[in-house]
């Protein structure tokens, strides 16, 4: 049950230390507040497992490992030694399915960006590609890129199930906290299927 576990998402997608001065793109205020020319939203398909992500703006084609809550209640982030790879919640809804499905990947690793470093310079109206276990592929439409301050994630507006077929990827962001050595909050995509 999603609600179960809102709590634990949000705080475990602070995965990676910054190693540039400049870091990774923000998404700019012009692109927080457009939206998307509503695309009609797809109905949606089976169940399945969802092998990639593809993000064709910014050259994203990522593979996908299952991610899980630890004994803590957070969600497992992807290991660290693939700067390419991506994880989505395998508890949670699979990307195409009725419900908000969850993709979270790093920023940054240890040895430099990793698959969604430049998240935030996604715009409304871009497409996201999702290649699934049985032949599929679910498409999806961006409706928004917001960044969310750590301390005040908003849980139901980032992980509610609006009825259709959605879509959050999520990583770390809106600044790097050097005495802390953590990001200040995270970047999060929402998107619908749209075919």
């Amino acid at each position: 049950m999603i609600n179960g576990v809102v709590l634990a998402l949000t705080a475990s997608v602070a995965f990676a230390f910054t190693t540039t001065e400049q870091g990774p793109p923000q998404p700019t205020p012009a692109a927080q507040q457009a939206s998307a020319q509503h695309e009609a939203a797809a109905a949606p398909l089976p169940a399945a497992r969802p092998l990639r992500v593809t993000i064709p703006a910014i050259g994203v084609d990522a593979p996908l490992t299952d991610l899980v809550l630890q004994s803590d209640g957070h969600l497992a982030a992807p290991p660290e030694t693939d700067a390419n790879l991506a994880g989505w919640w395998a508890h949670g809804p699979s990307p195409g399915t009725r419900g908000t499905a969850i993709i979270a990947g790093h920023v940054d690793i240890p040895t430099g960006p990793a698959a969604f470093y430049n998240l935030g310079a996604l715009h409304p109206g871009m497409r996201i590609t999702i290649p699934r276990e049985d032949g599929t592929t679910a498409r999806f439409t961006i409706d928004a890129i917001d960044v969310y301050a750590a301390t005040d994630f908003p849980d139901d507006k980032v992980y509610a199930d609006t009825g259709r077929a959605e879509l959050r990827l999520i990583t770390c962001g809106g600044g790097f906290d050097r005495t802390r050595q953590q990001y200040k909050g995270n970047v999060v995509v929402s998107a619908h299927l749209t075919r």
